[in-house]
């Protein structure tokens, strides 16, 4: 009877980002598999990647959401899981701690005959408000522009290796770009508190791997948004812009009195994303930064796009020194101590 037990069910929230009166909540409900992240050694690994893509999703079920300060909201999961709740809620800024986290519990409202719920049927989760003291927000990418994986390898070998059998605390980051985020983070004064948006072309199901990545590696506590798992072979509509596109432009529509740094790689298509992302909210991008990769073609291209573009500061650069050099005589950030 044991190898028909089901696995005990779970909810996986992803970090969210909100304002005063909107709450913004997404996640995913599905079965426990286990996973292990800190384990090693290539079955170990093999395993955990099966098990992230191979999910066992509860569909089409009611979750309750309770806030801080007692109120409740409802929310119904899609037919792979995934739930998302966009509400109009008055004084959340006065739920948040001091760093603008809002956190929140959630839990199964349907009944789950027969099935073991972890921690009791509470979950938790954080959306995130921006201080009052912030002065600016960044989005980033984050393959090969904070993590190295690879993108631009031949038949992309190296981001499949380095994504699915490399332990994530093996994994490396981009010498100095934490120390970079941390002062973009601080800003000019020390104490802006600008919030950072993690925006990856990589599926929700490696969300818990790298958002362990980046807190390992002291990366200023952010949003994590990724993407739905596209469907093999389904084809693309041409005309529709790229999910880290739409991403950026729902956070600077959130915040319209809000500027930002985009932050990205010449790997894929960042130059292009964020220079129409520029043109589209004149006023709005304080500065573009792309990290060199060492593809010479890509290399060209990208350079070729930056010295004809004069409406925004644009930096290609080749280390977190070069960017953090520009950033602190925009003013963006202090001087670091040496």
């Amino acid at each position: 009877m044991a190898l028909f037990k089901k696995d005990p069910l779970q909810i996986i929230t992803f970090s969210s980002y909100g304002t005063p009166t909107h709450l913004y909540i997404r996640g995913r409900a599905l079965e426990d598999e286990n996973i292990d992240l800190t384990k090693r050694g290539f079955f170990s690994l093999l395993r955990n990647t099966w098990k992230r893509f191979e999910t066992d999703e509860i569909a089409h079920t009611k979750l309750k959401i309770k806030l801080p300060n007692d109120t409740f909201l409802y929310v119904t999961t899609d037919k792979k899981g995934y739930f998302k709740l966009k509400a109009e809620v008055p004084n959340l800024n006065d739920l948040t701690n001091s760093e603008g986290w809002l956190q929140y519990e959630i839990s199964y409202e349907d009944p789950q005959p027969g099935r073991v719920i972890n921690n009791d049927n509470r979950f938790a989760g954080e959306m995130l408000i921006p201080s009052e003291t912030s002065k600016f927000g960044v989005c980033s990418d984050i393959d090969d522009t904070i993590l190295h994986t690879g993108v631009t390898s031949f038949l992309k070998l190296k981001l499949v290796f380095n994504t699915f059998f490399k332990n994530v605390m093996k994994r490396s980051p981009l010498e100095g770009a934490a120390s970079f985020y941390q002062l973009l983070h601080l800003g000019k004064t020390g104490e802006d508190a600008n919030p950072i948006f993690y925006v990856s072309h990589s599926p929700w199901n490696l969300y818990r791997y790298l958002a362990l990545f980046l807190k390992e590696q002291t990366f200023p506590k952010g949003p994590v948004l990724l993407r739905d798992f596209p469907k093999p072979f389904s084809k693309k509509d041409s005309s529709e812009k790229p999910q880290k596109q739409k991403e950026i432009i729902d956070i600077l529509t959130t915040y319209p009195n809000m500027q930002f740094i985009l932050i990205g790689d010449s790997g894929e298509h960042d130059a292009d994303i964020y220079i129409e992302i520029a043109e589209a909210f004149p006023k709005r991008i304080k500065a573009i930064y792309l990290r060199s990769v060492k593809h010479k073609k890509k290399m060209l291209r990208i350079q070729g796009i930056f010295d004809s573009y004069n409406k925004v500061p644009t930096l290609l650069v080749k280390s977190s020194e070069e960017a953090i050099e520009h950033a602190t005589a925009q003013e963006f950030i202090a001087a670091p101590k040496l």
